[in-house]
């Protein structure tokens, strides 16, 4: 076939033509050229579009129209008002007759679509049984016009793509009188099983597959094509191609009989009678599945990855019709073993959030990463890489794997390196170790250095510095944690051996942290709220950000004040985790905090005092009247609550790394957008640490004053200032994974069933999980998804959460029990329950989604269950 300006050979285009033959005919492309049996056709190219769009007044009227924002309809009214060139329908007719003028499909080819994370499925427009050279010029048109529906500027606005770079080809191909059609799946798109193969089939063309019209045959096969699970369709509806061109569709079974007529472009008369009853229950043979699965393998190996494929059977032979990624595919199912899942909740609580792509190569590598691979190799244990605890695909993080540490010759020493360490290093001094005072310098010498007017490369060297500053309370931990776990271990002996082993978790809770500062702090701030009736007011009608404004009222001034100090002293505290450098701090969403306020300005709950039970309960223990055992006991309890404070207190001081480091990374982030790589400061995350270091080696210079480093400065250390190929570069692998993640939203890091086991429902309960905090509440259910809700809590709700970390901590003064997705004894969640004397129920796995707000409900916390209103059940 001849090869012009406009139009070229389907065979002669590849996975590397995007640009110039959109997704769909670069990966059909990709396919012939590996052999694969794709019908013959041609691309009209984006050439094409763009020589349309130059060479006529359509140019100019859709820049206006863009301009002024104008709907799809008043777009594609212009597309029809203009007439095609010349040059371009001569080529078209030329390349159309070279495929011997047969009936075709006319198939739309964008150049953002069939991409990883933006598959574009649906969004421009196929005509398919098109006969005819004015039929076939009048699809190519209303293809190039689908390039503006509704649909498909809503779908680019979604995933990030200017309007104005967008383009379009169109695939024009022999049209196959589909037997059967359908599509397949290179892995199993709701498991995420790599070594399945899903098919969904149905007679004539795959149109009614695609569109929803029928309920399909469903195969699931493995990987060698062999049918593993199947369940027949209906056939509702049967879609034909008619000999003189168009389609039609027919009733199917347990249908009335009778005909329905679709008309493609420029086709004519069609008729149809209904389907006979050996076409009814027609399905694919053992061969055609094993082919079927064969060209999937092949497939997901030529692109890297499973495809989402379209194909066709005709006189027994199947043909590929189309490929392209498959898009929110979950990852390939985990098994967990026993340590595991015992572990798993732990690292869920740290992991609330999918870790963007700076969070991982940044803090949790060189920071946090460092402090856990630095404490496991205390005690000769290696910590697995950041790597293998979240594994990505194109960038994105797109699953948590709880580590198996492992240990090494080393680890036989770590008994001895232990004792000496407990008896070295006692968990109740440890604020006035050396190190921590460091630790304390060098957090205020980061602060003071204002990343604005630095140099590019001594920005990320701030970054650096910070990563490396967490070292202090990387050997802090290494030196005083055993200390603060070993009572702990000798509690829990000691209370084995007096027939008390449940008393241990209620008996270390309540102990003095930072934490617990910080909450009666916000209680203070509480009390000055309700010492301004208008403050109080506007606490009562207005929603936290719009607060935030209000204080700014000079009436307010001496409550702003109280704020503006609590801040200083506690405002480096994470909103979301301390594993995530991306997520605010309260300084930086202090929204976050008036929504505590505003939480605890309702009646103050008063809990049952679980610890002073669980503690005289003990003390009544006949063993406790001998002397030296009652001094061991209470003093293993003071120990252990010691050890509870240190660790509470460490990752407290820990988060005070986040404020400078987030500057930092934000102020690239600031001068990246004003190069044009990024559209928001933001958008920073979506890159890697040392992609963000490389940007040196690229980059022509910027201000030093913090100007944000424009493309046309001269000095040598602002990354701001990249070349143009490489800003068009990096910022395209900034939209690249925006997409992805936005198309791993809703597929969590770590399905709770496969942590959780499977529970049996209760008699009546609603849910269940595990019993973490003795008692019985009853109240009306509140969902709290984020720290942005928290300020719709009312005294006396069920806190139902998916997670809580110590910022939610002030939630537990105002709720009458609390009820958790994930979790379990030795939570954040059950701990401060415990301190409050509140009920919960940990690790249900489906709380947030089977509890409504306003649902009336009984929390039993020494069962672990959560049943109606009303159920009064022993």
């Amino acid at each position: 076939m001849t090869h012009s300006a406009f139009v070229g050979p389907l065979a002669g285009f590849g996975a590397g033509n995007i640009a110039l033959a959109g997704g769909k005919g670069a990966n059909l492309g990709e396919l012939i050229r590996n052999g694969f049996p794709v019908p013959d056709g041609f691309v009209i190219t984006t050439r094409a579009y763009a020589a349309l769009l130059d060479s006529t007044p359509l140019g100019g009227n859709l820049a206006e129209l863009l301009q002024s924002g104008a709907d799809g309809a008043r777009i594609r009214a212009e597309f029809a008002a203009t007439a095609v060139p010349p040059e371009i329908s001569a080529a078209v007719a030329e390349a159309y007759a070279q495929l011997g003028s047969k009936t075709v499909a006319v198939r739309s080819s964008a150049t953002a679509e069939d991409l990883p994370g933006a598959a574009f499925a649906g969004q421009q427009d196929t005509y398919l049984n098109v006969a005819g050279e004015d039929a076939v010029l009048a699809a190519v048109g209303d293809c190039w016009a689908s390039l503006w529906t509704d649909r498909a500027i809503a779908y680019r606005q979604r995933q990030g793509i200017d309007p104005h770079e967008v383009a379009i080809a169109v695939v024009v191909q022999e049209m196959v009188p589909a037997e059967m059609a359908g599509v397949m799946f290179g892995a199993n798109p709701v498991t995420g099983a790599r070594g399945e193969i899903v098919v969904d089939a149905s007679s004539g063309l795959g149109e009614a597959v695609v569109s929803g019209l029928v309920t399909p045959d469903h195969y699931v096969l493995d990987g060698a094509g062999r049918l593993t699970a199947y369940a027949p369709g209906r056939r509702e509806v049967v879609i034909h191609a008619y000999d003189d061109g168009g389609t039609g569709g027919s009733r199917g079974i347990g249908e009335n009989n009778g005909t329905s007529e679709s008309r493609g472009a420029g086709e004519g008369r069609s008729r149809v009678g209904a389907p006979g009853a050996a076409e009814l229950q027609r399905s694919l043979s053992p061969a055609q599945l094993a082919e079927l699965a064969r060209l999937a393998r092949r497939a997901a190996e030529l692109f890297g990855r499973p495809q989402d494929m379209e194909w066709a059977v005709a006189k027994g032979r199947v043909h590929v019709l189309q490929s392209r990624p498959m898009t929110a595919l979950p990852p390939q199912p985990v098994t967990l073993n026993r340590f595991q899942r015992l572990m798993g909740p732990f690292f869920l609580e740290m992991f609330t959030q999918r870790p963007y792509p700076l969070d991982v190569s940044g803090w949790l590598d060189r920071g946090i990463g460092a402090m856990l691979r630095g404490m496991a190799g205390s005690v000769g244990v290696r910590f697995p890489s950041i790597q293998q605890l979240l594994p990505e695909e194109d960038g994105v993080v797109v699953r948590l794997v709880p580590p198996i540490p492992r240990p090494t010759l080393r680890t036989l020493a770590a008994p001895l390196s232990i004792a000496v360490r407990v008896r070295r290093f006692r968990p109740e001094k440890w604020t006035e170790d050396g190190r921590f005072t460091a630790f304390l310098a060098e957090v205020e010498q980061l602060n003071a250095r204002d990343p604005q007017p630095l140099r590019w490369h001594e920005i990320t060297q701030l970054a650096e510095d910070t990563f490396r500053a967490i070292h202090w309370i990387t050997e802090l931990r290494a030196a005083y944690l055993p200390g603060a776990f070993v009572p702990q271990a000798k509690l829990r002996l000691l209370l084995l051996l007096l027939g008390k082993p449940k008393l241990a978790a209620a008996l270390i809770a309540g102990a003095e942290t930072r934490t617990s500062q910080a909450n009666r702090g916000l209680e203070q701030l509480a009390e000055g709220v309700r010492r301004y009736p208008a403050l109080s007011a506007a606490f009562g009608e207005l929603a936290p950000t719009d607060l935030l404004d209000r204080l700014g009222d000079p009436e307010f001034a001496g409550f702003r004040a109280d704020f503006d100090a609590f801040l200083a002293e506690y405002g480096h505290r994470e909103t979301v985790s301390v594993v995530l450098s991306s997520a605010p701090t309260w300084s930086g969403a202090p929204d976050v905090v008036l929504g505590l306020v505003k939480a605890m300005l309702g009646e103050r709950r008063e809990g049952a005092d679980q610890t002073g039970q669980a503690l005289r309960e003990l003390e009544r223990h006949p063993a406790l009247r001998i002397r030296p055992l009652r001094r061991q006991v209470l003093g293993a309890v003071a120990a252990a609550k010691t050890g509870i404070a240190f660790r509470e207190d460490t990752h407290f001081y820990a988060t005070k790394l986040l404020p400078p480091l987030r500057r930092a990374l934000l102020e690239l982030g600031r001068r990246l957008t004003a190069a044009g790589v990024l559209d928001s400061p933001d958008q920073v995350h979506h890159l890697r640490f040392d992609e963000l270091q490389t940007m040196i080696i690229h980059g022509g210079s910027g201000s030093g004053s913090g100007s944000g480093g424009g493309a046309d400065s001269d000095e040598d250390d602002d990354g701001g200032a990249l070349p143009a190929a490489d800003r068009g570069r990096y910022r395209r692998v900034v939209l690249a994974r925006e997409a992805k993640r936005r198309e791993l939203e809703g597929i969590p890091l770590l399905p709770m069933d496969a942590l959780f086991a499977r529970r049996r429902r209760q008699g009546n309960a609603l849910v269940s999980g595990t019993a973490a905090s003795a008692g019985r509440a009853a109240g009306r259910v509140r969902v709290i998804l984020s720290p942005a809700e928290f300020g719709t809590l009312a005294s006396g709700e069920i806190l139902v959460c998916p997670y809580t970390n110590p910022s939610w901590t002030p939630l537990f003064q105002r709720a009458a029990a609390v009820v958790v997705d994930a979790g379990g004894l030795a939570s954040h969640a059950a701990i401060v329950a415990r301190e409050y004397g509140i009920p919960a129920v940990m690790g249900t796995g489906t709380g947030t989604t089977v509890l409504r707000d306003g649902q009336q409900v009984l929390v039993d916390g020494s069962a672990g269950l959560v049943l109606p209103a009303g159920d009064e059940r022993a």
